[in-house]
């Protein structure tokens, strides 16, 4: 055998030696490489812009007269957005102070009636005295006989007719100091009469100044009523997106949550400006996953169960950063969360 075929043999051997021992080793290397330093990013495409959405309402019904706002504008806390109209409101309050006027006019009068009455009870004492006295010179006399036994009568009934005034009067008394909440002397203000009938004027008052709906905080207006159009108390007229406070709601599956804590540093990219990303830190982790928050729950224990992988919730906070572009709500966000987490190799033998 030659010197090139020895040469040709321990060639093949090395080759064979690298093809079915070194590259096997170099690949499990790289892949416990790969492995160790993998891991401790987590990475979402379900995310969105979040803001606070405020649904806004009139306190009171009525046609909308007048819209201040126009769609999508800026506002301030406190501007005018739409006026309902006012007429109504504005004859509900003038009968409220009418009624508060009569209540206290009533209230005075009862205070004189009662005077009046007690003046009329301090007579018919005087006429029960009279009568009582008269009574008892007719009763002497006619025990000697000298009065007959109807002059007696008579006046035994008009004694008994002026106590019965009496006892009248004095129920009629008490009548009106009850009326007057138990205290002739006390203040008309402080009457409850006239303390409901000041409430009513108040809420007519209430009911005049909400016919103005404004902003309760800066933001942008949407979905705005039209003139003419009939507003519901309570019933959402338009929506309201503050400004300010903007967030990340990251639906993360369950398995990726591992690691995930809250304080943990976010970077964020979106869609709308691809080549520019945000930092952000979790804020905090649902307590649920999003299917227990749906109007109808999966309920796992009935019918053919087939597992499927939940999302969890994860809020991210924003940190501000200089001359950003602006967000949005509900755009579209690619969230990494860097966890800190390091594998080791007790949990690739495991």
């Amino acid at each position: 055998m030659n010197s090139e075929s020895i040469s040709a043999i321990r060639s093949k051997r090395i080759r064979r030696l690298v093809l079915m021992v070194l590259a096997p080793c170099c690949v499990i290397a790289i892949s416990i490489g790969i492995y160790l330093h993998g891991g401790r990013y987590v990475e979402t495409d379900n995310a969105y812009v979040k803001a606070d959405k405020v649904p806004l309402s009139s306190d009171v019904s009525g046609t909308v007269l007048e819209v201040s706002a126009r769609e999508n504008q800026e506002v301030q806390a406190g501007q005018l957005l739409f006026r309902i109209d006012p007429a109504s409101f504005r004859i509900a309050a003038a009968k409220a102070e009418a009624k508060l006027a009569q209540t206290r006019t009533d209230i005075a009068s009862l205070k004189a009636s009662y005077h009046e009455k007690k003046a009329e009870l301090a007579l018919t004492r005087t006429r029960v005295e009279f009568s009582a006295r008269d009574w008892q010179r007719q009763e002497n006399l006619a025990s000697k006989g000298f009065l007959s036994a109807a002059k007696l009568d008579e006046a035994r009934q008009l004694k008994q007719i002026a106590e019965q005034e009496q006892l009248a009067k004095e129920h009629d008394l008490t009548r009106i100091a009850e009326s007057l909440g138990g205290d002739v002397n006390m203040p008309i203000e402080e009457h409850p009469s006239y303390l409901a009938a000041l409430a009513e004027l108040e809420q007519a008052r209430l009911d005049l100044a909400r016919v103005e709906v404004r902003a309760p905080l800066p933001g942008r207006v949407s979905n705005l009523p039209k003139p003419g159009q009939y507003a519901s108390a309570g019933s959402t007229a338009m929506t309201l997106v503050v400004d300010g406070n903007l967030w990340i709601e990251a639906n993360f599956p369950e398995k990726d949550l591992t690691h995930v804590q809250p304080g943990q540093r976010v970077e964020v990219r979106f869609d709308i400006y691809p080549s520019k990303s945000w930092n952000g830190v979790v804020e905090s982790l649902s307590p649920a996953t999003g299917s227990e928050f749906s109007v109808l729950p999966a309920q796992n224990a009935t019918g053919n169960w087939v597992k499927v992988s939940q999302r969890i919730p994860v809020r991210i906070r924003l940190e501000a950063q200089a001359e950003a572009p602006p967000l949005r709500a509900g755009l579209s966000a690619i969230v990494e969360v860097d966890t800190n987490h390091r594998r080791s190799l007790s949990n690739l033998l495991l």
